[in-house]
Order: C-alpha cells, then sequence, then structure tokens
C-alpha cells in the first residue's frame, strides 16, 4: 500500500508567505504533493530558498502579467509528465494551471478565475470552468483517474458559506456559478470535503476586513475533486483551518493506493 498527502493552498502571494515561515510549514507538515495558487511570481523573482526544498521537486507556472495569479507544485513524487496550462492561450497566459501526470492519477492544480470585476471577468470565469469540464472529462475517458485542487472561487451550496442569502447576487456564489459546480459533479465526479463531512462552518476563506476570520465569517472557495471511479482511494478530506498566513486556508486529502 502506498499513502500519498496531497494539500492545496491559496498563499496570497508566494513571496509574501515565505516571510511568514511558509518552507519550515511544508516541512513539518511534510506532505507528498503540495498545490499551491496565487503564487504572484515569476520565476526570476523567487528566492533560491523557494525554488530548492528539501526533498522536493518543484514546479512553477506564473502569469504573463507581472504579480498576478500564478500556480506551483511541489512534490517528493517525481511526476511522469508535467503540462503547464490546458494549450488554450486565452487561459494560459494567465498562469492558471499545471498538471502533473503520476501515472495513478492525473492532478489539476488550478487557480480559478475571480468573477467579480465585471460581466466580462464572470464570463471568463464560466468559460474556464467549461475548459476544464471538457479537459477532465477527455482523460476520464481515456481510462485516467483525475484529482483537481485549487480556489474554485466559488461556494457550491449554503451551507459552504456564513452569509448566503446576503451573497446570492456577488459572483462567487451566483445560481449559474452553482449550477456550474452541480453540472460537473453529475458528469462523475465528487467533492471529496463534503465524502467525510456535512457539517456547517467549514470554511477556507474569510475576508481581511471586519476581522472575519477570528468571527469565522468566510466562504469554503477551496477543493479536491476526484472521478468517482477513483473515491474509494481517498480515505480523508480535510480542512486545515489553523494554518495561518494567507486569507485562505489549506486543504488536504490522503489518498491510499494499492
Amino acid at each position: 500500500m502506498q499513502d500519498i498527502k496531497i494539500i492545496s493552498w491559496n498563499v496570497n502571494g508566494i513571496r509574501a508567505i515565505h516571510k511568514k515561515g511558509f518552507v519550515k510549514w511544508l516541512l513539518d507538515e511534510n506532505p507528498d504533493i503540495l498545490c499551491i495558487q496565487e503564487t504572484k511570481a515569476s520565476q526570476d523573482q523567487l528566492p533560491r530558498a523557494l525554488k530548492h526544498v528539501d526533498g522536493y521537486h518543484s514546479y512553477f507556472l506564473a502569469a504573463e502579467r507581472k504579480g498576478y495569479s500564478g500556480v506551483a507544485i511541489y512534490t517528493k513524487i517525481k511526476p511522469e509528465k508535467i503540462e503547464y496550462g490546458f494549450g488554450v492561450p486565452e487561459f494560459d497566459r494567465e498562469g492558471r494551471t499545471l498538471v502533473a501526470d503520476y501515472g495513478d492519477f492525473i492532478l489539476l492544480n488550478i487557480y480559478f478565475p475571480n468573477g467579480k470585476m465585471s460581466d466580462e471577468r464572470l464570463k471568463y470565469k464560466l468559460e474556464f470552468y467549461d475548459t476544464l469540464l471538457d479537459y477532465a472529462n477527455n482523460l476520464k475517458e481515456n481510462g485516467k483517474n483525475v484529482v483537481i485542487c485549487g480556489d474554485l472561487n466559488t461556494a457550491h451550496k449554503e451551507i459552504d458559506l456564513a452569509r448566503p442569502k446576503e451573497n446570492e447576487k456577488i459572483s462567487g456564489f451566483l445560481p449559474v456559478e452553482r449550477a456550474w459546480i452541480d453540472k460537473f459533479l453529475s458528469n462523475g465526479y465528487s467533492d471529496t470535503f463534503r465524502m467525510f463531512n456535512t457539517e456547517s462552518e467549514n470554511y477556507t476563506w474569510w475576508s481581511y476586513r471586519t476581522r472575519a476570520r477570528e468571527r469565522n465569517v468566510g466562504w469554503r472557495l477551496d477543493y479536491f475533486f476526484v472521478n468517482n471511479e477513483f473515491k474509494d482511494k481517498i480515505k480523508s478530506a480535510y480542512i486545515l483551518n489553523e494554518v495561518m498566513g494567507s486569507d485562505h486556508c489549506p486543504v488536504g486529502i490522503n489518498i491510499e493506493l494499492e
């Protein structure tokens, strides 16, 4: 049996989190794979300590725009293959997707777009969602198992945020965004956290304003999804809400492979 611990975290700036003890946290937490989103840095802006962490291979994808978006993977297990993006220029230039092929499963580390800025960005977000669904379905149809993690930038159900009524006209909890998650799950995927926990007040993001985290007025925006054929391999899924340093906290899963 092989046990694999995967953690996903929107760090809201990898250089900022580095100053708050990120590398020590990573070595103490000791995941087999760490996926991070919103790195906000190109590789030439990273200090050596972030590029070379003991025991880990690291892969980075930055946005063309400086100080924006970006994803990275730290992994003890060397992937068979890494792909940078979906192969769709309008999405790939924003540095949102790293795809790591581990043989037993393909891991997609994704920083999904935020739709709050404008109707145009909401349209972009929904088109990105559909591109992901097509990409994941294609992998699944080719016999691959799929693990998708990252900051989805949408809370799925009323249980997934503290103030649902106040936010139903805000991007992040719009009916059209929530309906897409329903569609996605109906294509044969599972929300791993909800496989193990159906309780309210489990959040992964809190606004920096009004001491929201202190009061646990939050949203569950960070997810791990797997295709249903693979879900029996997921032994636990959890939120590490005690981990500070970003406006998001990490989430994780444990996989057991034969």
